[in-house]
């Protein structure tokens, strides 16, 4: 192939992807172009990525629907990071014969940030460094964790490690997810519990499921009911395994405590979402996996997978 191969790089927000890993080998076959900023109409997006051959996406934070493919004729590769990427409408890149790859993944910075979120929202960190910069000082009563019980929906990769960490703090560590028997639970020093039982015995509920059918909705208004208006939230998971808007109406009148929410749905989140304005939320904007060490393994491996497939190219 002798026309030089044109790659977009998406949704570079913190403006990294050419620190964290070197685009040289493509530059004698490739023009790469990074883009900072999101958009998410799909007609802007279509023209903006119309003239590339190769789309790198981060996750998902484009997604690379059936519709948005059909308007990319020029398309021939979607290199994503991570190891699965369900934005991506994999039929429909196969119908039009576009290549998908994937990058290496660890789960490392969603379990130590899941903590984060737990202990800066035990602590009311948020509002308390909000004062002390507003030139005020003590703002509120923060909870130990010690004694208290976390409940995980969910007990796989990242969940038992958040479970370790839990037991750690000496807390008393529940799970339920569908597919989760008392013997695997057990094997992790954890209780299994029905469903109802893990949110109603929640200190802090951790969700740690991945976004599917099955979890689609699975927190609703029903199962935040069940819990006490003393227990706090944690969704470091997907948006919309929990229902947003019954979660913001238990947020207001109080029937918990507090959330800390780093992903949502749609993304970015709106300027004038509640997420944004509620007090008893510490709200992140989908940084549990943004680490400089994951970032170098994304752009990193990336690189590789461009320079692979025009190697297969041109062989």
């Amino acid at each position: 192939m002798n026309e030089r191969i044109r790659v977009a790089v998406l949704d570079d927000y913190q403006h990294v992807a050419r620190q964290m890993a070197d685009w040289s080998p493509l530059d004698a076959v490739a023009d790469v172009v990074v883009f900072h900023d999101h958009v998410a109409d799909e007609a802007e997006l279509a023209r903006r990525l119309s003239p590339f051959d190769v789309v790198c996406v981060m996750r998902e934070r484009t997604p690379m629907t059936a519709s948005l493919l059909s308007a990319l004729p020029r398309l021939k590769l979607i290199a994503s990071t991570g190891r699965a990427n369900a934005s991506i409408d994999l039929e429909a890149a196969a119908a039009h014969g576009i290549a998908v790859c994937h990058t290496n993944y660890a789960s490392t910075p969603t379990i130590e940030f899941t903590w984060a979120a737990i202990l800066g929202l035990a602590r009311n960190l948020a509002n308390e460094t909000a004062s002390v910069r507003a030139g005020g000082w003590q703002q509120g009563v923060g909870m130990e964790l010690s004694g208290k019980t976390l409940a995980l929906l969910g007990l796989g990769r990242i969940g038992s490690a958040v479970a370790r960490i839990g037991q750690a703090f000496g807390m008393n560590v529940i799970a339920w997810s569908q597919n989760l028997t008392a013997e695997a639970a057990a094997e992790h020093g954890v209780e299994r519990v029905e469903k109802r039982d893990l949110f109603a015995r929640a200190d802090v509920l951790s969700i740690h499921v991945r976004l599917s059918e099955r979890t689609l909705g699975l927190v609703g208004a029903e199962q935040l009911a069940w819990m006490k208006p003393t227990a706090r939230l944690v969704n470091t998971s997907r948006g919309p395994i929990v229902d947003e808007a019954a979660l913001i109406e238990a947020l207001t009148r109080g029937a918990l405590a507090g959330a800390a929410i780093d992903v949502y749905d749609p993304e970015p989140l709106a300027a004038d979402h509640p997420f944004r304005r509620l007090p008893n939320v510490l709200a992140t904007p989908h940084v549990g996996y943004v680490s400089e060490e994951m970032y170098r393994t994304f752009y990193g491996d990336t690189v590789r997978n461009v320079v692979d497939w025009i190697g297969k190219l041109n062989s």
